[in-house]
C-alpha cells in the first residue's frame, strides 16, 4: 500500500489543495482548516452554504490561507464569501482542535472509492491510501497506519452528510449519492483519524497497517 493523495483545506468547506508532500502534526496537515466561516448564528459550513465549495482555498506565503489567491481577509474576499453564505458572513482564523468535525484527519482508500462510484473528492479525505482491496478499510477501525516515521491512528468510520451530494467541480446537487452511502455502506465511508506520531509524508510512500490495541489520544 502506499500515499496515492494528499489534501488540505485552508479555509473549512472550501475546496482544497492537492499536495506532493506535508508535514502532519499532532493537529493534523500543516496549514488544515486554519479558517472558518462564522455569521451571527455561528459557524457556517457547506451543508447549509453549498457556494462556499465554489470558492478554492490554498496556503500561500507565510501560512496565509488564500481563498482564489488572494488572503482570506481581502476585501474581494469578504464579498464572495457573503455571496456564498449569507450578507453577515465573515472568514475567523482558528488554531483550536475543534475547527474538525471529528478528528483532524479523515483517512480514505482507493478501494472504498472505486466502491462508491463517485469522485473521491466528495468524500473530502486528508490521504487517500493506494493499493487497497475493495472494502478493506471497515476493518481497520482502531488499528494504526505506519508511513515512516508517521504513525496514524484510525479511530472509526465517518458518518457521511449532505456534502458528497454536490458534484466538487460544477456544484450541481445528487441526493442519491448520499442514499447510496446509506444502502450500501451503512452511511459510513472513509476513517476519523488522529496523529499519534508526527512525521513527514510525500506521496508514493509506502503504507503499513498495524493491528493490536492502542491508547486513543482523545479519549474517546
Amino acid at each position: 500500500m502506499y500515499v496515492a493523495e494528499l489534501w488540505r483545506y485552508p479555509v473549512k468547506s472550501m475546496r482544497g489543495e492537492r499536495l506532493e508532500r506535508a508535514q502532519l502534526h499532532e493537529d493534523g496537515i500543516h496549514g488544515d482548516r486554519l479558517v472558518h466561516v462564522e455569521d451571527a448564528g455561528g459557524l457556517v459550513t457547506a451543508r447549509t452554504r453549498p457556494r462556499l465549495l465554489d470558492l478554492s482555498a490554498t496556503l500561500g506565503p507565510g501560512d496565509a490561507a488564500l481563498v482564489d489567491e488572494r488572503p482570506w481577509w481581502d476585501e474581494t474576499v469578504t464579498h464572495q464569501v457573503r455571496a456564498a453564505a449569507g450578507a453577515d458572513a465573515m472568514l475567523v482564523p482558528h488554531s483550536g482542535a475543534e475547527r474538525f468535525d471529528i478528528l483532524p484527519l479523515l483517512v480514505a482508500t482507493d478501494g472504498a472509492i472505486a466502491a462508491f462510484g463517485q469522485d473521491g473528492r466528495r468524500l473530502r479525505p486528508n490521504l487517500v491510501i493506494g493499493g487497497v482491496p475493495g472494502l478493506m478499510e471497515r476493518g481497520w477501525e482502531g488499528k494504526r497506519l505506519v508511513i515512516g516515521d508517521l504513525v496514524i491512528f484510525l479511530h472509526s468510520l465517518r458518518g457521511r452528510c449532505i456534502v458528497t451530494t454536490y458534484d466538487p467541480d460544477s456544484l450541481v446537487q445528487d441526493v442519491e449519492v448520499l442514499r447510496d452511502i446509506h444502502r450500501r455502506f451503512d452511511g459510513t465511508l472513509a476513517l476519523n483519524s488522529a496523529v499519534l506520531a508526527p512525521g513527514v509524508i510525500r506521496v508514493g510512500d509506502r503504507v503499513h497497517v498495524l493491528d493490536g490495541p492502542v491508547e486513543d489520544p482523545h479519549g474517546r
